[in-house]
């Protein structure tokens, strides 16, 4: 095959615009071209990319345009795989991130495949260092991430599981050195309960009763300063109005979701985002093959694609979000859940807050709901639990400068920021809530946003404690792992924040396991013995029932405020029975203890679509569209997924 140099062809004078090379070979219709070139003028998007996301061109006759273009030829990346000795030499990351893949060898030149022709000077300069003197060809970006999938697969999955750095991942409390120090700890602490039960006891409630006062003041705090921020007006906009949209990249990681994915298909073909701008990554683990078999029947349209991530020696969402996150072509990377319904307008209403602040807001947080809030009890008080947590405690932990605890979903960063911090944290189970650490350690804010996504309520009560359990050993290890070196973390985030992730992370899961001893002084009410009965008429012991009620009147008035909103309101009467939920919390927190030590690494996954009720999840608002070929990744040498079960995918 005959390759031209692209350099030479860049400089060439004349090289004839793309648009005039479509209309001439009559592969674009002149109105859609004029349409296009529109959007480009306002958009951060490459004409090529908006014509095929409105399938105003095939891939084919872009190719063949810009090959023209640019004087050289095609790559057939299908027929002719790329050489995987030449992208190991220069990175599937970075292959992945420049469009461009080393092909061949041509004797001592080498090919490479390139989606973008404009940047190959640079990414020649880039790679000939490494693999020698290189020329051009062009490959659609679709058929170079498929064959960098391919080739690169055992790099791609190795650096997705260590992507954190060592120092602030938790990757090796999953020893069995760990092991035996954890229930070393709890053979302690059992041996020395029953020994001097009496004095355990004691110690364990004056911890539970100085947690109280902590997390209750934290909790107050917040709210104040998250009403009294909204007691004042406004500041005007200070972003661009010229500035142009950027591509947005959301991923979507899903599990064992064959029932769900029709409707979420539904609910994101409701965003409001050009298309051309709009990035939608379906995570699949590629084990999963009835959820991938769910999406293939769900014909995807052009601006969402599927990831299969290969099955390891863990399997969570954190893993297969940094697998995927090279992928992904956005300039800001968002998260959704599978039972995710997010507003139309969230993602322009996120573009918009990131072009207005500043390059140290790093990571913006929206707020969580729930629909069908009323389906039973339980889903009532998560609803209100949520309420209070989105729109009052974030909020005012934001606004008093200290460390925000990410929710996984409807949260987006600047890519950028994401990758200078290593991604996620492959092993930990509440990998949101150590990014958001990580990303006040490293110097950036999170920012709470009003845009709402609603998602599907837990309505039974064993799949609630099992979800919760996971959250509390989430936070459990996240603070064991950031606290490995308490003056450095106190240097990096001064006296404010350190002793606020204290009260937030070890406070509330003191508060969760000491509940029960906490509850205990109810017996003085009704003169049972009690080892603080001692105290029953002393000054102490007033000022404890002092707290008691404080305690309680703050969380009362939190929720309460938090359900203003016409949608929730009819929800406070039911603010009350709370104290029939919060036992719950201690249950999950028994559970989350066992696998701190035991298994700190498992995914105790939560079913979805059990009442699924969003907008827009109805058949008929599925995206009309053609199926699209899943982006396949493979580690060479495993059991492939069986044919049979892919023949409708593939």
């Amino acid at each position: 095959m005959a390759v031209s140099d692209g350099p030479r062809a860049r400089e060439r004078p004349g090289r004839p615009p793309l648009g005039r090379i479509l209309l001439e070979r009559r592969a674009v219709a002149p109105g859609n071209m004029l349409r296009a070139l529109a959007l480009q003028a306002r958009h951060d998007a490459r004409l090529g990319d908006i014509l095929l996301s409105r399938r105003w061109v095939s891939e084919h006759d872009l190719t063949r345009a810009l090959c023209e273009q640019w004087g050289t030829e095609a790559a057939d990346l299908s027929a002719e795989p790329p050489d995987s000795r030449l992208v190991d030499l220069v990175g599937p990351e970075r292959c992945l991130a420049e469009a461009a893949v080393p092909w061949r060898r041509i004797g001592a030149v080498t090919v490479i495949a390139t989606a973008r022709p404009e940047d190959f000077d640079r990414v020649r300069r880039d790679m000939a260092p490494l693999i020698g003197s290189c020329v051009m060809a062009i490959a659609p970006e679709s058929k170079i991430q498929a064959a960098i999938a391919d080739s690169g697969a055992r790099s791609l999955v190795r650096r997705a599981e260590t992507r954190t750095p060592e120092r602030e991942s938790c990757r090796a409390m999953g020893s069995a050195r760990a092991a035996r120090a954890g229930w070393v700890v709890i053979a302690c602490l059992v041996g020395l309960t029953s020994f001097a039960p009496r004095a355990v006891f004691v110690a364990f409630a004056l911890w539970a009763i100085v947690t109280l006062f902590l997390t209750s003041a934290l909790k107050a705090v917040a709210f104040w300063a998250e009403w009294r921020a909204l007691q004042r007006p406004l500041p005007p906009s200070a972003g661009r109005s010229d500035a142009k949209l950027p591509v947005v990249s959301v991923m979507v990681p899903l599990f064992r979701e064959d029932d769900i994915a029709p409707r979420l298909v539904a609910r994101l073909g409701r965003i409001d985002y050009p298309r051309e701008l709009l990035d939608i990554v379906l995570v699949v683990e590629e084990v999963d093959i009835h959820t991938q078999a769910a999406l293939s029947a769900a014909k995807l349209p052009t601006w969402m694609r599927v990831v299969l991530v290969p099955d390891g020696p863990i399997r969570t969402k954190p893993r297969a979000l940094n697998l995927a996150l090279d992928f992904c072509r956005g300039r800001i990377i968002g998260v959704w859940d599978a039972e995710d319904a997010p507003e139309p307008g969230q993602i322009r209403q996120i573009v918009r807050r990131f072009a207005e602040a500043g390059p140290r807001v790093g990571c913006l947080q929206g707020v969580l709901d729930y629909y069908n809030a009323d389906h039973n009890w339980l889903t009532r008080c998560f609803t209100i639990e949520y309420a209070a947590w989105f729109r009052a405690m974030l909020p005012g932990l934001a606004r008093l400068g200290l460390v925000v605890p990410l929710g996984g979903t409807t949260v987006f960063f600047r890519r950028e920021v994401l990758e200078n911090l290593g991604g996620w944290d492959a092993h930990n189970v509440t990998e949101d809530a150590d990014l958001g650490l990580r990303l006040a350690r490293h110097g950036y804010r999170t920012e709470l946003v009003p845009t709402v996504t609603e998602e599907e309520p837990n309505s039974r009560v064993v799949p609630w404690i099992r979800q919760r359990s996971r959250w509390q050993k989430g936070y459990a290890i996240t603070w064991a792992v950031h606290m490995r070196d308490p003056s450095r973390l106190w240097r990096e985030l001064g006296a404010k924040r350190f002793i606020g992730i204290q009260i937030l992370f070890l406070g509330s899961l003191s508060q969760a396991v000491l509940a029960p001893i906490l509850w205990s002084f109810w017996a003085l009410s009704l003169k049972l013995p009690h080892p603080f009965a001692p105290l029953s008429d002393s000054g102490w012991m007033t000022a404890l029932w002092s707290l008691f009620l404080a305690s309680e009147a703050v969380s009362l008035v939190v929720a309460v405020w938090s359900l203003r909103e016409p949608k929730h309101r009819h929800l406070i009467k039911w603010v009350p029975l709370l104290h029939l939920y919060a036992p719950l919390a201690s249950l999950s927190s028994y559970k989350a203890i066992y696998e701190v030590v035991a298994k700190p690494f498992y995914w105790d996954k939560t079913a979805h679509g059990i009442i699924d009720g969003a907008p827009g999840a109805g058949p008929e608002a599925t995206p009309r569209a053609e199926g699209t070929r899943p982006i396949l990744i493979r580690l060479r040498g495993r059991v492939p997924t069986p044919a049979s079960a892919l023949k409708d995918i593939a």
